[in-house]
């Protein structure tokens, strides 16, 4: 008998989707870069591709409309068992909704919401679609962090969606916040200088076996490094952007299992 599909909990991170310029080029660049191989996704919003690593679903790739002047960048999507019930509570509490909720083509519903202060993020009625869960292998996301000017409105808002319990961890000059789901660690939210073209967004982190050599492979293919490797208690990390400028990030984790058990708190 099979078994029927596990659905996350509400708030649990999901899913990351890349909205580029120039999906060929984006194939091209994460392709290599993270060991990626491409198969036609959902087409509803415009062309799309899902991004596997041997048999699992890993992340998604959609083309931006060249009439739409939208930054290229990664949406995280966190898990809802009600998308209808959730938009209409990002809208009570401060937050937009853009696209949706709408039936998926991989079952479920999906929407597109941006929060108070502008960041976008999806959520996903997903039925238990999605094949990947932040475990730490190679490839795949592991963290997303919200990069904000100041964090209080913000973390209220994420708080009273998804049912966050709120941890701050940073210092007045560091200003930090862990979203805890059920106890455990599932995003964090920094308090940090913005540039002035750009303003609050989600960045993914993303694993690599030996950052270093992702770095030398990276300028190769046109990204750039936007900061340098650090170390953490969680493993060595870069922030880097893509050579559209879609910012992301890559850790080389120490210890696979402490992606999802701990925060990346010197991130």
């Amino acid at each position: 008998m099979t078994e029927a599909p596990v659905q996350p909990s509400p708030g649990t991170p999901c899913w990351v989707s890349l909205m580029a310029r120039d999906l060929g080029a984006s194939k091209t660049f994460y392709g290599e870069l993270l060991g990626w191989e491409f198969r036609p996704g959902p087409q509803r919003l415009g062309p799309y591709v899902r991004a596997r690593l041997g048999e699992l679903d890993v992340a998604g790739l959609g083309e931006i409309s060249p009439d739409r002047r939208l930054p290229v960048t990664w949406l995280p999507y966190f898990a809802t068992d009600d998308a209808d019930v959730t938009c209409a509570l990002i809208r009570e509490c401060g937050g937009t909704v853009g696209v949706g909720p709408m039936d998926s083509e991989w079952g479920g519903r999906v929407a597109i919401a941006a929060d108070p202060v502008g960041a976008a993020f999806g959520i996903w009625q997903t039925d238990g679609r999605p094949g990947v869960s932040p475990d730490g292998t190679p490839g795949t996301f592991v963290w997303n962090e919200l990069l904000v000017r100041e964090c209080v409105q913000v973390t209220t808002f994420y708080s009273a969606v998804f049912g966050y319990r709120i941890e701050p961890l940073g210092t007045p000059e560091r200003e930090l916040r862990t979203l805890l789901l059920n106890g455990r660690p599932v995003g964090s939210v920094r308090g940090t200088d913005l540039p002035e073209d750009g303003g609050a967004s989600w960045v993914t982190y993303f694993a690599v076996p030996d950052v270093e050599a992702a770095l030398r492979l990276l300028r190769k293919l046109g990204g750039t490094v936007v900061r340098e490797v650090r170390d953490s208690a969680y493993g060595r990390f870069a922030r880097v952007k893509d050579p559209e400028g879609g910012p992301f990030s890559l850790i080389e984790m120490r210890d696979p299992n402490d992606a999802v058990e701990r925060p990346l708190r010197e991130v």
